[in-house]
C-alpha cells in the first residue's frame, strides 16, 4: 500500500486530523472548564451535543452514502468542521463566547463526524479492499499513537501559554491541510448506480442487513453500553482533573500524552493477543482495561500520598490503561463488521451501527453530568465504573460472544 500515492496521501490525511483532533479533544473542554467556567451538567450538555447527530444523522447519512461519491462529501465535511471551529478563537476575540457557543460547535463537530466519518471508512474500503484494512488499521494506528503521544503535550503547552482558542484555531488549519491533501486522489470512488428505492426502504434494508447478521447485533449491543460510559466519563474527567485533583493544562497535556503510550502499546499488542485470543477476545481484554481506567480514577485522592504530582502522576496512568483499552476494544469491533459487509452494503452498515451504538452517548454524557451536578463529580465518575465493570462482565458470559468467538473473522 506504501507503493500506493493515493493511500499515501490519505494516510497524511489522517495523521494531521489524528494529530488535530487530540489538540482539540483538549482544548474544546478546557474552553469552557477554564475559560467559560462550565458546570458538570453544562459539560454533560456538551458531550451530549457531539453525540446528538449520530441519533438524528446515521440513518439517513447512510442512504445519502450509498447513493453518492465518497471523496466530495468527506472534503465538504472537513471543510464545514474548520469553519466550525475557526469560529470559536473569533468569538473569543470578540468577546461573544459563551458555553452555549461550544454546544453549536460540538453539533457541528459530530454532524461531520456522522457524515464525513461514515464517507472516510467507505473511501477506505473501496480504495484498498477488503482484504488490506486490518494492514491499513496497524499503519493507522502506529500513527495515530504517534499524534496520541505528542498532540496533547503540545495542546497543553500551547493551551498554558496562549490559552485554548488559539490549540483548535491550529486543528482548524489541519483541516484546511487535509482537504488539500485529499481533493486530487484518483482513487476507486465510483459513483453508485441510481436507486429507485425510498430512503426509508434503504433504512430498513439497513436494519434488516444487520438483524440478520448474529456478529453485527452481537456488536451492536456491546458498542452502544460501551460509548455511553465512555461519553459519561469524557463529560466529568477534564472537571475532576482540573478541579478535584488541581491539574494544571500543561499536566493535563502530559497525561494525556501517558494516554497516548497507551495507543502505542495497544498497536503493538493488537495481532499477538488477537491471534492469541481472537477478535472478540481482544475485545473482551480492551472492555477489561476501559473498567478498569473507570474504576480507579474517582479513587485518586487530591493529594496522593501527600504530593499533588503523585495524584498526577495516578491520573496519567488511568490515560494510559483507559486508552489501551480503547484501542484494543474498538479497532476488533471496525474490522470486524467491515469484513462481514457486502460492498453495496458499507454505507448503510457503518451509519446504521453508528445510529444503534453511538446513539445511547447523549444518555451517558447527560446522566453523568446530572450527577456530577447534583451530587459530587466522584459520584459521577463512580457510577460509570459500576456500569463499565458490569458492561465487562456482561460480555464476558454473553453466549453470543462466545458464539462470535467461534465465527468472526481474524485479524491477521
Amino acid at each position: 500500500m506504501l507503493r500506493n500515492g493515493d493511500f499515501r496521501r490519505y494516510w497524511a490525511s489522517a495523521i494531521l486530523n489524528g494529530f488535530g483532533s487530540y489538540i482539540s479533544a483538549l482544548a474544546l473542554p478546557l474552553c469552557s472548564v477554564l475559560l467559560l467556567k462550565a458546570s458538570p451538567a453544562q459539560m454533560g450538555m456538551m458531550g451530549a451535543a457531539a453525540a446528538l447527530p449520530y441519533a438524528l444523522l446515521s440513518l439517513p447519512a447512510g442512504v445519502f452514502l450509498d447513493r453518492n461519491r465518497k471523496l466530495p462529501i468527506l472534503l465538504a465535511s472537513k471543510a464545514i468542521q474548520a469553519l466550525s471551529l475557526v469560529s470559536i478563537p473569533l468569538a473569543w476575540w470578540l468577546g461573544m463566547l459563551t458555553v452555549q457557543w461550544m454546544y453549536v460547535v460540538s453539533f457541528i463537530s459530530g454532524c461531520c463526524a456522522v457524515v464525513g466519518g461514515g464517507a472516510e471508512q467507505v473511501f477506505l474500503t473501496n480504495m484498498i479492499g477488503h482484504d488490506k484494512l486490518t494492514d491499513a488499521q496497524s499503519k493507522f494506528t502506529a500513527t495515530d499513537s504517534a499524534a496520541r503521544l505528542l498532540a496533547p503535550g503540545f495542546a497543553g503547552v500551547l493551551i498554558q501559554w496562549l490559552t485554548a482558542p488559539y490549540a483548535v484555531l491550529l486543528n482548524a488549519i489541519g483541516f484546511v491541510v487535509s482537504i488539500g491533501l485529499l481533493r486530487d486522489v484518483k482513487a476507486n470512488d465510483p459513483k453508485p448506480p441510481p436507486s429507485n428505492k425510498h430512503p426509508l426502504r434503504d433504512i430498513q434494508d439497513g436494519f434488516r442487513f444487520i438483524w440478520s447478521q448474529p456478529l453485527l447485533r452481537t456488536l451492536a449491543g456491546a458498542s452502544g453500553a460501551w460509548h455511553m460510559l465512555f461519553y459519561g466519563f469524557a463529560a466529568l474527567h477534564v472537571i475532576f482533573a482540573t478541579r478535584e485533583l488541581g491539574m494544571s493544562a500543561g499536566m493535563l497535556g502530559v497525561a494525556q500524552m501517558v494516554g497516548g503510550v497507551g495507543v502505542l502499546a495497544s498497536s503493538l499488542m493488537l495481532k499477538p493477543v488477537s491471534r492469541r485470543f481472537g477478535p472478540t477476545g481482544t475485545m473482551l481484554f480492551g472492555m477489561g482495561l476501559c473498567a478498569f481506567a473507570y474504576t480507579a480514577t474517582p479513587l485518586i485522592p487530591a493529594n496522593l500520598l501527600g504530593y499533588p504530582l503523585a495524584s498526577a502522576i495516578a491520573c496519567a496512568a488511568m490515560s494510559f490503561f483507559l486508552d489501551c483499552g480503547v484501542m484494543l476494544f474498538l479497532l476488533p469491533y471496525t474490522t470486524m463488521r467491515q469484513a462481514v459487509t457486502p460492498d453495496e452494503y458499507l454505507g448503510r452498515m457503518v451509519s446504521t451501527m453508528r445510529f444503534l451504538t453511538v446513539a445511547t452517548a447523549p444518555l451517558g454524557a447527560l446522566a453523568a453530568g446530572y450527577l456530577g451536578e447534583h451530587f459530587s463529580v466522584r459520584t459521577g465518575l463512580a457510577c460509570v465504573a459500576a456500569g463499565g465493570v458490569a458492561l465487562a462482565l456482561y460480555l464476558s458470559l454473553s453466549p453470543a460472544m462466545r458464539q462470535a468467538r467461534v465465527t468472526a473473522p481474524a485479524l491477521s
